[in-house]
C-alpha cells in the first residue's frame, strides 16, 4: 500500500495562520516531520502522530535535506500519510520544491498546501504593507545569501537597489551592514525608511526601525538576530500610524501555565490572542479516581436524583466517561436536573448535548447552593468533583436538609516539577497564571522553600476569590485577582493591572 506525502506551510509563527486545508491535513497525519519555524503548539493538532524534528539553523547540527528527502519517501512507501511542515509558505525561499521533485521523480503521491509567507505575515503584523497605492507598486523578496550560501556580490544588490519600491531580504543578518551599504551605492538614499523584524508575528516579535544609514547599529545594539527580515522602502513610513499587534498592555508577556494538559490549549490559545506568551508547564495532572466502580455505580443511578451538580468541566467529561462505559448517555439523567459552575463546565456539559437547568450567577460553591436553593430545598443531590475539594457546597445543601451524595470523578496529582524550576531560574517566566487551589497547592510543591525568591519579579494573578486564598495560605502573594472567574476575566484583569501601570507596549518591540 502506498502512501502520501502533503507539503504542509505552517505560516510565519502564529499557529493561528496555517490554512484551514493545512490543520485538516495535520490533524489526519500519522507522520510529521517539522522544522524549527514551525510554531510547536501546531503538533498538538495529531498528538498521535510520530513527531520527528528536521529543522535547519545556520552553524547548528542540521538534518540534511537529502536524508528528509530519502526519510518522507521511505515513509509513503511503508503506507503513511506523511506531513512535511514548514515554516512560512513551503515554496517560498524553502525547499519544498526540492522535496516535491524528489517525491515524484520517486514516484510518491503528494500534496502542497499553501500558506501565509514568513515576509508578508511578518511584515503585516509590524503594521507595515509592503506595497501601498500612493508609496509603493512593488515589491522584491530575496534572500541574504545565494543558493550555495554565499554572499550575492555588491554589484547585485546595487542592481536591486532603484529596481524595486520596497525589499524584503531574508535570513540577512548576518550581512547586514554590508547589504544596507550595497544598496545606498546602488542609488538609495541614505534616509531611506528601513525595519527589521525578528520572530515575526509571534509574541517574542521585535521590530527596529530606522533608515539606510543607522538601522545596523540600532539593531545590533538591540540582539536581534536570525529569523528576522529586513524591509526597505517607504511603506516602513506607516507602521507607527498601522503599528497593532506590538501594542497591547499584555504583548510579549510570558505567561506560566499550570493547568493540565486537558485545559491547558485553550488557555494558551486564549493567552495568544492577547499577544503574549503562553508557557505551558502542567503543574497537575488528571487521574482516574481511587474507587472507579463508585463513579460507575453514580452514572448509572444518575436518573434517581433531584439535581446532579457539576462544579468542572473535568468532572463532566470524566462522568460522561463512566457513562460511556457502561453503556448509557445523557439519557440516563431522566427526569434529573443539572446545576453547574461556571460558563466553561456548562460548554463541556453542552458538547455532550445536554443545557444545564442552572448556571451558578458566581463561580464558587457557595453560590451554586444558594442558587440551587432559591429554587426549592431538593431532597437528594449527587454531586460528582474532584477527590479533594471544599466541602462548601454540600454542607449548605445538607444544612437544609438535602441528602447529598459525593462521588469522586477523578483525582488531581502533582506533576513532575523540573521545568517550571527551570522556567523561574532562566527568567523565562513574567506573569503566573493561578486557575484552581489545585495548581496553587502544586506551584507551591515545586517552589518549596524558595517560593519567595521566585516569585519576586513576577506578577501573580488568581482567577478568584477560593483560589486567592489558598494562594495567601501557602505564603504566596496575589498581584492580580479577576473579578469575573473566568480566563478571560484573568486576562481582561491583567489588561487593567498592566495599563494602570502605563507600561510602554514595548521597546520597538
Amino acid at each position: 500500500m502506498s502512501g502520501k506525502v502533503w507539503l504542509v506551510g505552517a505560516g510565519p509563527g502564529d499557529p493561528g495562520l496555517i490554512t484551514a486545508r493545512g490543520l485538516e491535513v495535520l490533524a489526519r497525519a500519522e507522520v510529521v516531520l517539522h522544522d524549527a519555524l514551525a510554531h510547536s503548539a501546531l503538533l498538538e493538532v495529531c498528538p498521535s502522530a510520530e513527531h520527528q524534528y528536521v529543522g535547519k539553523r545556520f552553524g547548528e547540527p542540521s538534518s540534511a535535506q537529502d536524508a528528509i528527502n530519502l526519510e518522507l519517501i521511505r515513509l509513503a512507501r511503508t503506507g503513511k500519510r506523511v506531513v512535511r511542515l514548514k515554516g512560512g509558505d513551503p515554496l517560498l525561499f524553502a525547499r519544498g520544491g526540492e522535496e516535491a521533485l524528489a517525491l515524484r521523480e520517486a514516484g510518491v503521491e503528494f500534496e502542497i498546501v499553501p500558506a501565509v509567507s514568513s515576509p508578508v505575515g511578518a511584515a503585516t503584523y509590524a503594521g507595515i504593507p509592503l506595497t501601498h497605492r500612493e508609496l509603493s507598486s512593488s515589491v522584491t523578496f530575496i534572500t541574504g545569501s545565494d543558493r550555495a550560501g554565499v554572499a550575492w556580490s555588491p554589484e547585485s544588490w546595487r542592481k536591486l537597489a532603484t529596481a524595486t519600491d520596497t525589499i524584503c531580504v531574508l535570513m540577512g543578518m548576518r550581512r547586514l551592514e554590508a547589504i544596507l551599504e550595497a544598496i545606498v551605492e546602488g542609488g538609495r538614499s541614505p534616509s531611506t525608511p528601513v525595519a527589521v523584524i525578528q520572530w515575526g508575528t509571534r509574541p517574542a516579535q521585535r521590530v527596529v526601525t530606522g533608515t539606510l544609514a543607522d538601522v545596523a547599529p540600532r539593531a545590533r545594539a538591540a540582539g536581534l538576530t536570525n529569523p528576522a527580515i529586513i524591509v526597505v522602502g517607504e511603506v516602513v513610513r506607516l507602521r507607527e500610524e498601522l503599528r497593532w499587534f506590538d501594542t497591547g498592555p499584555l504583548f510579549g508577556q510570558r505567561m506560566l501555565v499550570p493547568r493540565p494538559v486537558e485545559q491547558a490549549a485553550r488557555t494558551a490559545q486564549a493567552i495568544r490572542d492577547r499577544g503574549a506568551e503562553p508557557v505551558v508547564i502542567p503543574l497537575i495532572e488528571i487521574h482516574p479516581p481511587p474507587e472507579p466502580a463508585a463513579l460507575l455505580a453514580a452514572a448509572r443511578d444518575a436518573g434517581s436524583y433531584d439535581w446532579v451538580l457539576f462544579t468542572s468541566a473535568n468532572g463532566v467529561e470524566r462522568f460522561f466517561a463512566a457513562l460511556r462505559e457502561i453503556g448509557l448517555d445523557a439519557r440516563a439523567f431522566r427526569a434529573a436536573r443539572i446545576a453547574v459552575i461556571g460558563p466553561r463546565t456548562a460548554d463541556a456539559l453542552e458538547r455532550f448535548g445536554v443545557r444545564p437547568d442552572l448556571i451558578a450567577k458566581e463561580y464558587v460553591g457557595e453560590a451554586l447552593a444558594r442558587d440551587l436553593l432559591q429554587a426549592g430545598v431538593p431532597r437528594r443531590v449527587l454531586l460528582a468533583r474532584a477527590l479533594v475539594a471544599r466541602d462548601a457546597l454540600p454542607t449548605l445543601l445538607r444544612e437544609q436538609g438535602t441528602h447529598v451524595d459525593i462521588v469522586p470523578a477523578y483525582e488531581t496529582r502533582p506533576a513532575p516539577a523540573e521545568h517550571v524550576l527551570e522556567a523561574f531560574a532562566s527568567g523565562a517566566v513574567d506573569i503566573v497564571l493561578l486557575t484552581s487551589s489545585s495548581t496553587v497547592s502544586a506551584l507551591a510543591g515545586a517552589l518549596g522553600e524558595r517560593a519567595a525568591e521566585h516569585l519576586k519579579n513576577v506578577c501573580v494573578a488568581s482567577i478568584g476569590p477560593v483560589t486567592s486564598e489558598t494562594a495567601r495560605q501557602f505564603g504566596i502573594r496575589v498581584d492580580v485577582a479577576a473579578s469575573t472567574h473566568t480566563v478571560a476575566g484573568l486576562l481582561d484583569a491583567l489588561e487593567a493591572h498592566f495599563r494602570a501601570k502605563k507600561l510602554p507596549a514595548s521597546p520597538e518591540r
